[in-house]
């Protein structure tokens, strides 16, 4: 089966969502941890109950779907969240030696696909294995960029506004990279999909938290609402462009 049928096209509106799902993952892992006193521990294995639905419901489909695919972006960062907080702040690891941890598995991830002999070229991944090995890394990739984030928002003079200057810049260093140099596409996307997480996170930070700490002050459930009316909002033009392009036989 063809992989453009059943993940979406690298494009602009792509990073777009990716940002916009990571940022509402943040805020509504926050929601769920923090504002409604879940705690991170609880959070996290809702969250993570709620990941291995929406990823079963997307190995199972036979083509693309915006929804369920969107679906499992949006439920590995807030699952993401509470597991990176839980490591870093009931465990008590801290944002840097918790990133130091997550990167190190995320290699892992990594090591294994090479070993599967399957190629890192997400417009390649094919079959369920293929599958299961780019949603794994996708998990441990938005984790990673949690604690990244966070460290940078919390454990550097940056802020929430800071880091996210600094985040963004970097990916257009990246993208300016993939347009005038010959390193690898594959490892430039992978480094900017890591890279957008700690972007999603300090925004995020910074749409919800108070004014005191150096945030907009929308609160989580603020925050939460107007991120998700911004997503849902592009799954329905994905959904659309999509029955466009691949009309439905009849």
């Amino acid at each position: 089966m063809p992989a453009m049928k059943k993940l979406p096209e690298i494009t602009l509106v792509f990073w777009i969502m990716k940002i916009a799902a990571t940022t509402l993952g943040e805020t509504g892992g926050d929601l769920l941890a923090q504002t409604m006193r879940v705690g991170y521990a609880v959070s996290s294995l809702i969250l993570i109950t709620v990941f291995l639905a929406s990823l079963g419901a997307q190995l199972g489909a036979r083509r693309f779907h915006p929804v369920l695919y969107w679906s499992v972006i949006w439920s590995t960062s807030t699952a993401g969240t509470t597991m990176s907080d839980f490591m870093n702040r009931t465990a008590g690891l801290g944002y840097l030696r918790g990133a130091v941890v997550l990167l190190a598995a995320l290699g892992a991830v990594f090591a294994v696909w090479k070993v599967s002999g399957r190629p890192f070229d997400v417009t390649r991944v094919t079959g369920f294995r293929g599958e299961l090995l780019y949603w794994t890394a996708i998990l441990f990739s938005n984790t990673l960029g949690t604690s990244l984030g966070d460290f940078l928002a919390d454990d550097t003079r940056l802020g929430f506004g800071g880091g996210a200057l600094l985040i963004a810049g970097l990916i257009a260093l990246i993208l300016l990279a993939r347009h005038l140099t010959a390193v690898s596409a594959t490892l430039l996307f992978w480094i900017a999909f890591v890279l957008t997480r700690p972007l999603g996170a300090t925004t995020g930070d910074f749409f919800s938290k108070p004014v005191a700490k150096g945030g907009l002050g929308y609160g989580t459930i603020g925050a939460s609402l107007i991120l998700a009316a911004v997503l849902l909002a592009l799954i329905a033009y994905q959904t659309r462009k999509v029955r466009v392009l691949s009309p439905t036989p009849s």
